[in-house]
């Protein structure tokens, strides 16, 4: 047995927020285990939060091994509850759970329980409303699942005269959900993904600690924020060879302040985790391998912590800066001559770390992009961007396009700008209005619209249907369409154009009749929509040898695929829609999709969403979104429950996602070199600067720093690169 394992169960950990998490996890491992024999390792077991945590430790333990052969442990994703993750299954453990239902199958079955329960809320509800209170009603369901709580007493407990009117009204709503939708999923033969992702790793738990495994156990990375999730690391930590590794437990925090910790504190969810499973912060010694002195990692730490303690321990803020200087004067760190080395533990903590202030979203992208390129100069290391805001993590991927690059992104691009789902969405738009000049000429002049032309050009025939029947009055039918093209007066129309234009009108109108037919009756199934729908993209993109191009190819085409088959598939719980209904429900599904990055991306370059930068540190590290509403995200708005009906049920409140956020936030500004950025404005209005980041500005200067340090260069890169400069518009 290693030294590693030789202490008494429970063991557990913490790899410090200023050290490499996965470098140090990997390296702890393999001195642990690698002399044991060749094969020890390869037989450890090691969970960590997501999917891409795991690929990042297999990653470090190459990197560990170096130029020698190397068998990795078995690395597997618990899964994240609140996130999504796909979690770790044991096989014999789900041989009598039933299936999960699909995503896109629970939402329109849910949708279908809102409608036909509208009259409880007062409401008047189309299908797209439907949809929008269906996904509500899923987050709560989760909610529950997740957090084990039985909301029946709860809401009993709720009376109605203590709750305004609209409250009371999702009460009586939220009841009879919970009593519909169990027994629907019962006859569906299905369960909630949520429901059985907890009990999956509940009877894991309770396996673990009734037969503990012999080998190597390791639960790396989590929180433990979710009751089965805590009962798991506890049943890890308690195994003989196991152990927990927590991300950034702060140790220096005063017991008076630890003490005071709520929720939105970022060491909230360690505080919470710990006391659930009764082990003091004092048990948790700091992970071997990390336990190496770093003077600017060790105050950049004690700052950021400093910054971020919670609220009511705050008055002694000036105190604090004081004893924090008092014990740098007494340091002698190994690293450096106490003499030499920097005296003022704010300088000190402070080296590496700069912020920039864009002016707006687009600059903001363009500053993260050329510090990104302007680190592949480098002939080593790696930069990543931290932002929990998909849309400038989009940005950036499209700004660092016009050099060629594609960063490994987490946040993807949206399913929406792809030429399949451009083509499907104009498509039902053509169904609800079929010679609408606009939306039909950018139809056909889609690149995916061949309608079996040998070259897939329609040739000209789309002009001389633009030049003599779409241009000028709108007409509003077919037959109009071609009176247009036909009306002549004064002989002005070359006879040939106007048979290209008649013949190309003939037979656009006859590939589109199913489309048109279908809702021949005023309103269709979602099915039969869907159906009429495939059949004529499938018409408009065949060639002539029968080829449909790249319609259903690709990562955009086989994602398009995947939707419209799940609404053939999945929708006949939703009621009959209209066209225009029909258009707006694809719309919006379209639009929630994402189009992962493919593998063909920059080794050295990353975009990572929070929670997946938990475990990964790059050489750069650019945090960006550090505005309030962002970063942390802003409480949404329930249509369901009100704080104090959160309250009753027993729900964790908002501010507990802010405290995870926090965490996030703190792991990150650690890093040796970090950028943090934020945008002045959005949206062309003002924005708020995160509480982070005033409580960082607001510490530094009461400790005689005017501001923290700025990263002026890039913003001058980003505002010389697009200058006109000597540009001379065209005569």
């Amino acid at each position: 047995m290693s030294d590693l394992f030789k202490g008494p169960a429970p063991r557990w950990f913490s790899i410090p927020a200023h050290r490499p998490f996965v470098d140090d996890l990997a390296q702890g491992l393999f001195d642990a285990l690698s002399p044991l024999g060749p094969d020890a390792l390869s037989q450890a077991q090691i969970f960590t939060p997501t999917r891409r945590g795991a690929r990042t430790l297999s990653e470090a333990f190459l990197k560990v091994a170096g130029s020698s052969a190397l068998l990795p442990p078995q690395i597997r994703p618990l899964g994240d509850l609140n996130e999504g993750e796909a979690p770790f299954e044991p096989g014999e453990l789900t041989l009598d759970l039933p299936t999960a239902i699909s995503p896109l199958r629970r939402r329109f079955e849910l949708a279908r329980l809102v409608m036909d329960n509208q009259n409880l809320l007062d409401r008047d509800l189309d299908t797209r409303g439907a949809l929008e209170l269906a996904e509500a009603l899923g987050g709560f369901l989760d909610s529950l699942q997740i957090e084990e709580c039985t909301a029946a007493g709860g809401l009993a407990d709720l009376v109605a005269g203590d709750l305004a009117l609209h409250w009371a009204r999702s009460r009586d709503f939220l009841e009879m959900a919970l009593e519909q939708w169990p027994r629907r999923l019962e006859g569906l033969g299905l369960c909630d993904v949520s429901e059985r992702r907890v009990i999956l790793l509940s009877r894991l738990a309770k396996q673990w600690t009734d037969n503990p495994p012999a080998g190597v156990l390791i639960a790396a990375g989590s929180t433990g924020t979710a009751p089965a999730t805590a009962r798991l690391l506890a049943a890890i930590a308690e195994a003989p060879q196991g152990a927990v590794v927590l991300p950034g437990l702060d140790h220096s925090l005063a017991e008076k302040a630890w003490a005071e910790i709520a929720d939105q504190h970022p060491q909230g969810a360690l505080k919470r985790l710990l006391d659930k499973v009764g082990i003091g912060r004092g048990q948790v010694p700091v992970w071997p391998a990390s336990d190496r002195p770093s003077a600017t990692g060790r105050w950049r730490q004690r700052i950021i912590n400093e910054a971020l303690r919670p609220a009511d321990a705050t008055a002694d803020w000036l105190q604090a800066i004081e004893t924090l200087k008092a014990e740098r004067s007494q340091d002698e760190d190994p690293e450096t001559d106490a003499a030499a080395g920097e005296k003022d533990p704010f300088k000190e903590g402070l080296k590496g770390l700069s912020v920039v202030s864009a002016a707006h979203e687009d600059e903001a992208a363009s500053v993260v992009a050329l510090l990104m390129r302007d680190y592949l100069a480098r002939e080593t290391g790696s930069c990543a961007l931290v932002t929990p805001d998909q849309a400038l993590a989009r940005r950036v991927t499209v700004k660092l396009a016009r050099w060629g690059i594609i960063p490994d992104s987490s946040a993807g691009m949206p399913l929406s700008g792809s030429p399949p789902a451009l083509l499907v969405n104009l498509l039902a738009r053509i169904m609800d209005e079929p010679v609408h000049p606009v939306t039909l000429l950018a139809l056909l002049k889609h690149p995916m619209v061949r309608l079996g032309e040998p070259d897939g050009s329609l040739g000209p025939g789309l002009l001389a249907l633009e030049r003599h029947g779409l241009r000028g009055p709108r007409r509003h039918s077919w037959a109009d369409l071609k009176v247009a093209i036909q009306w002549d007066p004064r002989k002005s129309k070359p006879a040939a154009e106007m048979s290209f234009a008649l013949d190309l009108c003939s037979r656009i109108e006859t590939l589109l009749d199913p489309a048109s037919a279908v809702f021949a009756s005023g309103t269709a199934t979602v099915r039969a929509a869907t159906q009429a729908l495939v059949e004529v993209l499938e018409s408009l993109a065949r060639d002539v040898d029968g080829d449909l191009g790249g319609l259903w190819r690709g990562a955009d085409g086989e994602a398009m695929s995947r939707l419209l088959a799940g609404l053939i598939q999945e929708s006949d719980c939703l009621p009959p829609v209209t066209a225009r209904a029909y258009g707006e429900l694809l719309t919006r599904l379209i639009g929630e999709e994402t189009l992962r990055t493919g593998n063909s991306t920059h080794s050295r370059l990353k975009i990572l969403g929070a929670i997946e930068a938990r475990l990964t540190r790059a050489d750069r590290l650019i945090v960006a979104g550090l505005e309030e509403g962002v970063w942390p995200q802003g409480a949404g708005l329930d249509p369901f429950l009100s704080r104090p009906m959160r309250e009753a049920l027993n729900l964790p409140p908002p501010e507990r996602r802010v405290g995870l956020a926090a965490h996030d936030f703190a792991q990150a500004a650690c890093a040796p070199e970090v950028i943090l950025l934020h945008t002045e404005r959005r949206g062309g209005s003002p924005t708020v600067k995160s509480r982070w980041l005033w409580r960082l500005q607001t510490l530094a200067l009461g400790a005689g720093i005017e501001t923290l340090p700025q990263s002026a260069e890039a913003l001058a890169w980003s505002r010389a690169m697009d200058r006109p400069g000597g540009y001379q518009p065209a005569t």
